[in-house]
């Protein structure tokens, strides 16, 4: 299983999204310093789920934060786009 593939899979089960983007962004960062050479080091989320409705824009990003897991030690940058 792909890292994309892993975060897709936690987001489904935790937010059962009605909108899940992830994309690959880590062929923009070569030779960065988060750059670990894996080709799965920054991604971009679009997620929108009704369970966010309720929370805050912070609360959201630790939400998904939280759903990621150890992934956030294995993904050096995530941007996050959340409704």
């Amino acid at each position: 299983m792909t890292v994309k593939d892993e975060i897709e899979a936690r987001l489904i089960a935790a937010f059962a999204p009605e909108r899940l983007e992830v994309v690959n962004e880590s062929h923009l960062h070569s030779g960065h310093a988060g750059d670990d050479g894996s080709g799965a080091s920054h991604f971009r989320l679009v997620i929108r789920a009704a369970a966010f409705a309720p929370m805050s824009r912070v609360a959201r990003h630790r939400a998904v934060h939280q759903a990621l897991g150890d992934l956030n030690q294995r993904v050096h940058a995530i941007a996050l786009d959340i409704g």
